[in-house]
């Protein structure tokens, strides 16, 4: 949490450094910087997603994901980008016998080295981390894991067509906690209107290789809309949409309503 804090505060001093530039940026120039996961540019998503029904109760988790995502140019030609996932989970009782829960899951960074060169295709390679932070063990697995991380796209206006691809796997750790080996697949298909308003489906398919063959895989299929906009000065966007689980494990949710709001801080 002193690491988030301190984003914030290096955030707001590049705000107050940027706010003559950033007010001068189109929702065009808007959507190329916070749609593009490789840009060369300092950014703060906040991304909210509401499960349901969970429990014997049928209510309703949150999992609020803070991924602040740092560039750091290397050189003239390569680019190392940064995105750190801290969650805030809220998680109503999932049997009878527990309580509900609230309080921060395992932090997840990820580390991608990307060609600093313009071209039609941007591409990332590197490596994601588990970290057990999780203030109880419902909230995270109690151990480190770590893999391969990797993101592929391409932005011909108006669209933007990408895949981030990761996988984590145990590797230290309480031996009661759960065990880690897990691949997530996140396609995202963007389409643009001049006005600055989008249409996207971002989904995140996940396999849980360490699940039973009928409990592994969790496919969203759903949409999202959403605008981005320059407001005082600070360049946003924001976006709500509604996923279902066509395929999930029996205890998981059916829904997901996924609210999404970003700033960017341009060099």
């Amino acid at each position: 949490m002193k690491r988030f804090v301190l984003l914030i505060l290096i955030s707001c001093a590049a705000n107050q450094a940027s706010i003559a530039e950033t007010s001068d940026l189109s929702a065009h120039d808007i959507a190329k910087l916070l749609q593009n996961p490789l840009a060369d540019t300092i950014s703060l998503p906040f991304a909210n997603d509401t499960n349901f029904p969970l429990g014997p109760d049928r209510r309703a988790g949150n999992v609020l994901n803070i991924q602040p995502v740092i560039p750091f140019r290397l050189n003239s030609d390569w680019n190392l980008v940064t995105r750190t996932t801290v969650p805030l989970i809220s998680q109503p009782r999932l049997s009878p016998s527990d309580p509900a829960t609230f309080g921060l899951g395992d932090i997840v960074p990820m580390a991608v080295l990307s060609p600093s060169t313009a071209s039609n295709v941007t591409w990332g390679l590197g490596a994601t981390f588990s970290i057990p932070t999780a203030t109880s063990s419902s909230l995270g697995a109690n151990r480190w894991a770590a893999g391969p991380a990797a993101v592929v796209l391409t932005m011909p206006d108006p669209w933007v067509f990408g895949l981030l691809v990761s996988h984590l796997r145990s590797f230290s750790g309480s031996s009661a906690g759960a065990r880690i080996d897990r691949t997530a697949a996140q396609y995202f298909v963007i389409y643009n209107f001049p006005s600055g308003w989008f249409l996207s489906s971002t989904p995140i398919i996940a396999a849980d290789w360490a699940a039973k063959s009928n409990a592994r895989w969790t496919v969203p299929v759903g949409g999202e809309i959403g605008k981005v906009f320059n407001l005082s000065g600070q360049a946003m966007s924001a976006s709500i949409g509604l996923y279902r689980n066509v395929i999930r494990p029996t205890d998981s949710p059916d829904w997901q309503v996924r609210l999404n709001v970003s700033f960017v801080f341009p060099r």
